[in-house]
């Protein structure tokens, strides 16, 4: 297994570093730059060429990517223009609340989505697998933004229930914790009704196949309860798909925290992005797409991993 995953993480490598060329080159031939959003109003072209050259970005694409690159190498991900610190400070502070509501949101999205997919698989074409599947295509059908909006208008001003946005965990302690769960549960309530009802579609699907197999008529002759069959038996071999989507879910489950990040002025990595973009700063935009591209690599390996712990036919020696 070791010796797998060291030759994964290598294999990972032009992957990381492909992400990085592209990522690069597209930032930088959108027009415009730091420097007019530096300046604002009182831009000319003599200060706008004075902040390139300070900033280096007077010199060629090719000599600004190397720069940034071999620095990259070294674990320096460049300074912020517009935060005046480290890229890497930055992220610090924004990246543990992404983590928090997409982990969170992950679990509850899987957890979720096997129980309905297990029961509407066994419950094929019967009313309770017509109503799940309405419900949950009558989430998976709406945009994010507009989802966000909508549980926004009724958890948080029709309901009053939790805030409508922003955070807060400033007191420390049980207080502190207890704010920042208010602030946090509606970002990952839109995240997890987005994107449960896919997950769920897999896994009814995967449930259908298993329940045909020869096996699961072997294990009825035998005498086994139908809890047995289905938990012991069939649900176990229908796991393999939501374990493929755990490392494909890492991308679009940021992209959808940057929507709702937006929505409910979460300070994430959504909001840093978009804020960023804004401020045509460079560094915190390259260093988010490299620590996400990097976060799905992770997450690829841990659904290979999960892949033989769940299916013992699978090794990987």
């Amino acid at each position: 297994m070791l010796v797998y995953i060291i030759r994964r993480l290598i294999q990972s490598i032009p992957a990381l570093i492909g992400i990085a060329i592209f990522s690069f080159i597209l930032l930088h031939i959108v027009p415009g730059g730091p420097a007019q959003t530096l300046l604002g109003p009182h831009q000319t072209p003599q200060r706008i060429a004075a902040i390139n050259r300070a900033l280096g970005l007077n010199k060629p694409l090719y000599v600004q990517f190397w720069i940034w690159f071999v620095n990259l190498l070294h674990g320096n991900f460049g300074y912020s223009y517009s935060f005046n610190q480290p890229v890497l400070t930055v992220i610090g502070q924004y990246l543990p609340h992404t983590i928090a509501i997409v982990v969170v949101a992950i679990m509850i999205s899987h957890l979720i989505a096997i129980i309905l997919g297990t029961i509407q698989g066994y419950f094929r074409n019967r009313w309770f697998d017509h109503v799940i599947t309405t419900i949950t295509f009558f989430f998976w059908s709406m945009p994010v933004f507009w989802l966000a909006i909508m549980v926004v208008l009724v958890f948080s001003i029709y309901l009053g229930w939790f805030p409508s946005g922003g955070i807060n965990f400033t007191n420390g302690g049980p207080a502190g914790f207890v704010g920042y769960v208010d602030h946090a549960t509606l970002p990952i309530l839109v995240l997890v009704l987005a994107t449960v009802a896919s997950w769920a579609r897999f896994m009814r699907s995967s449930m259908i196949d298993s329940m045909l197999q020869d096996y699961i008529r072997t294990a009825r002759s035998k005498g086994l309860s139908e809890l047995a069959v289905v938990f012991k038996h069939a649900l176990r071999n229908s796991l393999l798909p939501i374990i493929t989507l755990f490392g494909l879910s890492i991308p679009s489950l940021f992209g959808g925290a940057l929507v709702v990040e937006l929505v409910f002025n979460y300070p994430g990595m959504g909001l840093l992005f978009w804020n960023a973009a804004n401020e045509r700063d460079y560094p915190i935009l390259l260093g988010i797409i490299m620590i996400i591209g990097l976060l799905t690599v992770v997450g690829n390996l841990l659904a290979d991993i999960l892949y033989s712990l769940v299916d013992p036919r699978i090794s990987y020696k």
